[in-house]
């Protein structure tokens, strides 16, 4: 395979094309230095061991003077050659280099601090803060954009005295190099303003100070946006001129990618962006220069990856998110081993979100992501025998980790297939990856010999009839259509974002339209139970309802959604802004701040400020708003046996990441 072909950039050789992506991580201690501790090490190892060519590392600054940091380290004394040379050691050590991302600043993407002048935010210009405009952000000095130029020349003599094999420079998603470099940000008169060559000094001056201070034939990597698609924004013409310098500059390689956090959907491609998304922005750039280009962005499929190769679209494959889903993904490629590939889902959710919650990095997939030290799988002390009760992915994942242990687990499915609501999650096209992930937890239980039998539906009389060891329960949750007692108020059941059914039982006409099966809910419309006609009202505008409606609105249904609230605020909001968009592009609208107070016969009575309703026109009423946890035989197993676990949707819906890291966690420790 051309995946597994020697490559060279500069003079430096890979052993294969495969190169990991940089992405930050929050591993890195928070000391002054922010320097790599063993879990960074050890998450880098768990991907050399895994077969990676090359590894390129969360971005590092070259000093604290201009921004507060986030925890990245700063490559800014001679006291980092220790740490970074224990980095360089532990991923030499399985054939894999090793290259540091430079980055003097995060720029207007700089979380502000209210209490700092100007939030303590920098810029090319006076311009606004993206996370608060009303921030304007302090323009750099002529003197100090050239303190930064000898910041990198320091920072790069240490990074090549500590035994690092290349160095990368971050002028992508609209950080300070980047905003120097386009005219949207860059509003500059002096030297480094204006025209294309003026914007371009300051990163062509960076390049400069990395040959100086490592060496004038150390391996450069520029990673940027061929293309912002933004108004005002670079367009590819000009990126493709920018390669173009880039190379008469003496960069070895060029790392293409698109978008910045104004277009989220092409910096940070979302699940509902195709494979291999932007590999037409890689072929184009290697069109235009002779040195390597890396192509990167959904390139997880490795036959799509090893046809980017074989088709001359790139010269190596750049892998962020999936080698966090699956650290041996190289390894099994290499062994044809694809089934057993765990795919990522493009959620964000337990990579960027993290992040953006102050978190360590992880993964929704592959809970041990950024703990592998801590979350290793282990043999079990003593086999136990393993009942595990319902066959969702919090089920199939647990049974999975109980197997690979060594106990004798035995899944219990009361349907005549497994998947649980990851099946109708799977069905729209634009959740291909979930589908992946459902095919693979089946493969895996069935490779690891749990016995699965079907058509179970657990009773407290079956179980202790077994009388299993542990019994870990994963019964998950159906979709509410009528109002459910609970604790909260007695009378109907509510939830943290939308009182579902206390919703539902004052919509007029509701249980009547359910009887004609004018009323459906999600899960019966994405799995064909019951018919949906062409003028369609979704009720409930969260991730499930807007998924849904988009689905059907690309079929050519008219769709309108309804929503209480702002909608999909369930959803990580770069996830959610592409979905939005794709909305409209289909042309279904989404309705919010609105409620649905009747279902009769022509559709769905809606009203929004008060004496504002109307009627819109429907063939069929679909219910998205949430789902009830199916816990009843959790609470009947209470102290009837030894150990009694319960995971996933029967505790409380919510996301497959969760559902997954509870069935990992819990079977890890049994």
């Amino acid at each position: 395979m051309k995946l597994f072909e020697p490559g060279r950039i500069g003079r430096l050789w890979l052993k294969n094309r495969i190169i990991m992506a940089p992405l930050w991580t929050r591993l890195p201690e928070p000391d002054e230095e922010g320097r790599v501790g063993q879990r960074y090490i050890d998450y880098c190892v768990a991907r050399a061991r895994g077969g990676v060519g090359l590894i390129i590392t969360t971005q590092m600054r070259t000093s604290r003077k201009w921004e507060a940091s986030v925890g990245e380290p700063a490559v800014s004394s001679l006291r980092c050659i220790a740490w970074l040379n224990d980095l360089a050691e532990a991923v030499h050590d399985y054939g894999t280099k090793l290259c540091v991302q430079l980055c003097p600043g995060f720029g207007r993407n700089q979380p502000p601090d209210p209490a700092l002048p100007h939030g303590g935010t920098i810029a090319p210009s006076p311009i606004p803060n993206l996370r608060d405009p009303g921030i304007i952000c302090r323009e750099l000095a002529v003197e100090e954009v050239e303190q930064m130029v000898r910041d990198f020349e320091f920072s790069s003599r240490v990074i090549s005295a500590a035994g690092i094999d290349a160095i990368e420079l971050h002028a992508h998603l609209g950080y300070l190099i980047d905003e120097f470099m386009t005219p949207l940000w860059n509003k500059r008169t002096d030297k480094y303003g204006g025209d294309l060559a003026g914007r371009l000094r300051f990163p062509l001056e960076l390049i400069e100070a990395v040959k100086r201070g490592a060496g004038k034939d150390f391996p450069i990597s520029f990673r940027y946006g061929l293309s912002h698609y933004l108004p005002g924004g670079r367009d590819i013409e000009e990126g493709l001129e920018i390669a173009r310098r880039l190379e008469a500059a003496g960069v070895s390689v060029l790392h293409i990618d698109a978008g910045c956090y104004d277009s989220p959907g092409w910096g940070q491609p979302p699940t509902t962006r195709p494979p291999g998304c932007l590999v037409p922005l890689a072929e184009m750039t290697k069109r235009a220069v002779s040195i390597p280009v890396i192509a990167v962005g959904k390139l997880g499929d490795p036959e799509l990856a090893e046809r980017v190769l074989q088709e001359g679209k790139a010269d190596f494959i750049a892998l962020g998110r999936p080698l966090l889903a699956d650290p041996d993904w190289p390894q099994k490629v290499r062994q044809g081993n694809l089934e057993d590939i765990v795919p990522c889902t493009g959620c964000h959710e337990g990579c960027l979100k993290r992040l953006v919650d102050g978190k360590r990095i992880s993964c929704a997939v592959n809970p041990a992501c950024g703990q592998e030290r801590e979350l290793t799988i282990s043999p079990a002390e003593r086999e136990k025998t393993v009942l595990v009760v319902g066959g969702g992915p919090a089920g199939m994942e647990a049974a999975r980790v109980a197997a690979l242990r060594g106990h004798g687990v035995t899944l219990w499915e009361k349907g005549h297939t497994l998947g649980g609501n990851l099946i109708s999650t799977a069905i729209p096209d634009f959740k291909y990856e979930y589908q992946h992930l459902l095919d693979y937890l089946i493969t895996q239980v069935g490779k690891l010999g749990v016995t699965i039998e079907f058509g179970m539906e657990a009773t407290l009389e079956l179980v202790q009839r077994m009388n299993p060891d542990v019994a870990i329960i994963a019964t998950g949750a159906t979709p509410v259509t009528e109002p459910v007692k609970c604790s909260r108020c007695g009378i109907c059941d509510t939830s943290k974002f939308e009182p579902a059914a206390c919703y539902i039982s004052r919509i007029k006409g509701l249980k009547s339209g359910l009887a004609k099966g004018a009323v459906i809910t999600s899960v019966e419309a994405l799995l064909a139970r019951k018919e949906v006609g062409e003028s369609v009202v979704v009720v409930g505008g969260g991730r499930v309802g807007c998924e849904t409606a988009l689905w059907l609105a690309r079929k050519g249904k008219k769709v309108s959604v309804i929503v209480r609230h702002e909608a999909m605020r369930d959803m990580f909001w770069m996830n959610a802004a592409d979905v939005a968009d794709l909305l409209n592009d289909a042309g279904a609208r989404v309705l919010t701040y609105r409620d649905v107070l009747e279902v009769t016969d022509k559709g769905v009575v809606i009203a929004g400020e008060p004496g504002d309703r109307s009627t819109l026109e429907a063939d069929t009423v679909i219910l998205a708003l949430r789902l009830k946890s199916d816990s009843g035989l959790v609470e009947a197993l209470q102290g009837k046996l030894p150990e009694v676990y319960a995971i996933g949707d029967c505790v409380a819906p919510r996301l497959v990441m969760d559902a997954v890291r509870e069935g990992f966690r819990t079977a890890r420790l049994i």
